[in-house]
């Protein structure tokens, strides 16, 4: 995918490999971009690696706005696509709502969690022009009645449900969907039975494309690696060594 990325780009790209990374701001949306990175998702994981929040369930909708405005002025070819946070899509009204105003700050796509439970949401939205992004498996925004981070998709009885929620969405118009956390074996059958891309972020190779949160990427939190990710850079060490120095010139007089 060389021209502009838009979601029927990513729609028709099934099985050749789409790459989308998490962004949240203007330098970070352009080197992503000048890169060559297809989708840009403005998500709500922003709450834990920029707020400093324990999950994502604090982030609300101006959150989401305020980053997203400085990720479009840095992507020119990437999709944008952005979080609609937790208690924004209760309705299919309220989704609409929202959605639109994520597509006025410059989403070209929303997300959203959950299958059956918002295919009134995926339908409404999409009908107002907006496309949008599904998320199945692990579901952030219900992280703290799950308990915790979990894998999906090991039992049959998981295996199955998760199979008919990515049917649903398909099938209520979504033109992509982000399994997470999903064992590999599930998501390997979920590719192979929708006929929209699967995006994987700890979900095994069998996914049409990959997701990761940059700042796992890029080592920019050494304090916290996720066991799925093997980060290519050190980020994070680099900054401190930078302020260490910075530190014992101003010391020194220099």
């Amino acid at each position: 995918m060389t021209d502009r990325i838009t979601p029927e780009v990513v729609r028709n790209a099934k099985g050749q490999g789409i790459t989308a990374l998490t962004a949240y701001d203007y330098p970070t949306a352009r080197l992503l971009d000048e890169a060559g990175i297809d989708v840009l998702l403005v998500g709500d994981s922003l709450g834990m690696v920029i707020l400093g929040l324990p999950d994502t369930t604090g982030v609300v909708l101006e959150d989401i706005v305020h980053h997203l405005q400085a990720v479009r002025r840095g992507a020119s070819r990437a999709l944008v696509v952005a979080d609609l946070p937790i208690a924004t899509y209760r309705t299919p009204e309220e989704a609409v709502s929202n959605a639109r105003s994520l597509a006025k700050a410059g989403a070209d796509a929303v997300k959203l969690e959950g299958g059956s439970a918002c295919a009134e949401q995926i339908r409404a939205i999409i009908d107002t022009g907006i496309p949008v992004m599904a998320h199945l498996g692990l579901l952030p925004q219900h992280i703290q009645e799950e308990g915790g981070y979990k894998i999906k998709g090991k039992t049959e009885a998981d295996r199955e449900f998760l199979l008919e929620e990515a049917r649903v969405v398909e099938k209520a118009g979504a033109f992509a969907v982000v399994l997470e956390l999903v064992f590999p074996k599930t998501s390997g059958e979920i590719t192979r039975a929708i006929s929209i891309p699967t995006i994987g972020i700890g979900s095994g190779s069998q996914c049409d494309g990959q997701i990761l949160v940059i700042h796992d990427l890029v080592g920019y939190s050494p304090w916290f690696i996720p066991k799925h990710v093997r980060p290519e850079a050190e980020v994070g060490n680099t900054i401190n060594r930078a302020a260490r120095a910075f530190i014992a010139k101003v010391k020194r007089h220099e």
